[in-house]
């Protein structure tokens, strides 16, 4: 919210993107064998895992769209997969951008709403209603993206 919504999307995107690429090379390199180690114990990251050998750039776009998995340990199993680099990383930033853009304008949202309440901030009844149709397409379409990206992966990953 600090940087506005368009502006801080771009950072956010960036910065999410940067560290999901850095955990997967820690992954493919220097912590291979700790990690796969971690990682035997999920058998719904097996799953996935096996899932990536026919469909990466797939498997990859639904898993960040879907709150499922938990976005960390999705980037060392991901670095422990066959996925390659360019693949990983291009579907991640895709996966994860929705997301991105509805936490950022939700935080700038909270900080319309706190500033027109104190009374920082005027807004035609317009403005005011567009914002708000904004922020519910903002949640809605999120939220759809997201059930349907479950749906998907959940036949992808229980397909033998």
């Amino acid at each position: 919210f600090v940087f506005g919504v368009a502006q801080g999307t771009v950072i956010v995107s960036l910065g999410s993107t940067a560290g999901a690429a850095a955990a997967f090379v820690v992954a493919r390199t220097v912590g291979h064998e700790w990690i796969a180690g971690r990682m035997a114990g999920h058998p719904a990251l097996n799953a996935i895992g096996r899932a990536v050998e026919s469909e990466a750039f797939k498997v990859v776009l639904l898993t960040r769209l879907s709150p499922l998995f938990p976005f960390n340990l999705l980037n060392y199993a991901f670095g422990l997969s066959s996925v390659p680099f360019k693949t990983y990383v291009l579907a991640s930033w895709i996966g994860m951008f929705p997301g991105t853009l509805m936490y950022i304008y939700l935080g700038s949202a909270a900080q319309s709403v706190a500033a027109l309440l104190a009374g920082e901030l005027r807004r035609t009844p317009g403005q005011q209603a567009m914002f708000a149709v904004g922020l519910v397409a903002t949640v809605a379409v999120t939220t759809i993206v997201t059930r349907t990206a479950r749906r998907v992966l959940r036949g992808i990953v229980s397909s033998p």
